[in-house]
């Protein structure tokens, strides 16, 4: 009893020994990482969130789904997402498989020369001349080795090293799939907004061609005056310079629509062909629900908060793992086949050999290497606590800017609602006074520019609608579902 006790009391204090010097660390936790979480957005009680519908819910434009769907199937960034979800799945079971003994078919033979003043040499010239041996079992010299059968090895996970980086890799497996989801959400986001940029583009594109026709008009109106003595050659030079204006916008904005374009049709893996859309950016309707819901549920839906706390999760496993290289390793390598000096016998039944070696090491010298990496992942871990709070602090800041930005965006369309009515009845007012002769041409020249540019401004709030809309949806966490 009293040797079975000392089996068992030297490695426990071989333990204590090489784990005395290395400080014991606290792995941060994410709910601790993440307990200065305010309870609402602005001072809201709405607990409604977007995040959780999906995208065909979501965007009411069933030509913008469309696209958005081609995307998820075409696009570059996408597929590659999915390969690195594959590739961390593969890792998920290289780490597992560290937990299980490896089995290895080997087939050996060697030689070796032994000489006459070593322990083998002269066991073997000894052993044949024993009378209990017979002709088959001299040994020659040199001896051959042949061994044929299965050989394991097996690493025991008597400090939980293996489990915690088959738990590492897990946590790391499912922050792929919320960088797949990640990248989703951010492609649909993307492609909203360039499809609404596109819708506010043709409407600005319609309005400006209905103000070169209408100035189109009051030029040849003035030319004609100019004939009859009512005008000047100066009223048809500013007359006509505002004109080439809105005709060069024109051209500009075109090229704004082209390029738009191919920015969707990069993100939807197309080379050619038009994108097919609504008409107008004023005609369509906003997401009937834009809640933000409460900062905890956008822990859950948001997937980069998701990765980033995943991500906590994993070097917090990886902590432990790497603590655990300070402790002894268990080893066991058991072996069964068959083995000879002996070619022509290595199948005889007494060839048949099986065996069990079991090894304890515990690190001595490179201690400090151990400690060294042990350090590094605890500054690791830190830097992904103060990531998973960054993500957060960004997560909280954009819903914010979002609701705001729906509500004072809303405010300023109506503003400028009236304000481009007020300016149509300033123009047509204009109209009547010029042909009366009590109001000039430049009167009339800035009236049609404020109306031009308070369409144009107004069609750019609405797009600014629809952004803000577009953004808190990604904010939530929506977008991937």
């Amino acid at each position: 009893m009293l040797k079975k006790a000392h089996l068992y009391i030297f490695p426990s204090a071989l333990a204590l020994i090489l784990a005395a010097g290395c400080k014991s660390y606290k792995p941060v936790t994410a709910q601790e990482a993440a307990s200065s979480l305010p309870a609402s957005f602005n001072g809201g009680t709405d607990t409604t969130t977007a995040a959780v519908l999906p995208v065909s819910q979501f965007f009411a434009d069933k030509r913008l789904v469309n696209l958005i769907d081609t995307a998820l199937k075409a696009n570059p960034d996408i597929l590659t997402a999915l390969q690195r979800v594959e590739a961390s799945r593969s890792n998920l079971r290289f780490n597992a498989a560290k937990l299980l003994p490896t089995i290895n078919l080997a087939a050996n033979a060697g030689l070796e020369k032994y000489g006459d003043y070593t322990q083998n040499g002269v066991g073997n010239y000894d052993t044949n001349f024993s009378q209990n041996i017979n002709d088959k079992q001299h040994i020659p010299n040199p001896t051959p080795n042949y061994f044929l059968g299965f050989q394991s090895s097996w690493e025991v996970d008597l400090w939980g090293k293996l489990s915690n980086q088959k738990k590492a890799a897990y946590a790391r497996f499912l922050a792929s799939q919320s960088g797949y989801r990640l990248v989703t959400t951010a492609l649909t986001a993307q492609i909203a907004g360039l499809y609404y940029q596109l819708l506010a583009l043709d409407t600005e594109l319609g309005i400006i061609k209905k103000n070169i026709n209408l100035q189109n008009n009051a030029l040849e109106i003035v030319k004609i005056q100019k004939l009859g003595g009512r005008a000047t050659e100066l009223a048809v030079q500013q007359f006509e310079a505002q004109l080439m204006r809105t005709r060069g916008l024109e051209y500009t904005t075109i090229q704004q629509v082209t390029e738009t374009e191919n920015q969707l049709k990069f993100l939807t893996g197309s080379f050619t062909g038009k994108v097919a859309r609504d008409t107008s950016i004023m005609s369509i309707k906003l997401p009937s629900v834009l809640g933000a819901g409460v900062p905890s549920q956008m822990l859950l839906n948001r997937p980069d908060i998701k990765a980033a706390e995943l991500e906590l999760t994993a070097m917090n496993a990886d902590i432990k793992a790497a603590r655990a290289n300070f402790f002894p390793t268990l080893t066991l390598t058991p072996y069964v086949g068959y083995n000879s000096f002996n070619a022509g016998l290595l199948f005889n039944p007494a060839s048949f050999t099986y065996g069990l070696i079991g090894g304890l090491t515990a690190p001595i010298f490179n201690r400090k290497g151990i400690k060294a990496e042990y350090e590094r992942t605890i500054a690791e871990e830190k830097i992904a606590v103060y990531n998973y709070q960054k993500t957060i602090l960004s997560g909280f800041q954009e819903v914010n800017n979002n609701l705001s930005g729906i509500n004072n965006y809303n405010q300023a369309f109506e503003f400028k609602r009236r304000e481009l009515l007020a300016l149509n009845n300033a123009l047509s007012v204009a109209n009547d006074l010029y042909v009366v002769g009590r109001a000039n041409y430049l009167e009339i020249i800035t009236a049609q520019r404020s109306v031009l540019d308070a369409e144009l401004e107004l069609a750019n709030i609405k797009r600014n609608i629809f952004l803000s809309s577009v953004n808190l949806y990604q904010a939530v966490g929506g977008g991937w579902r």
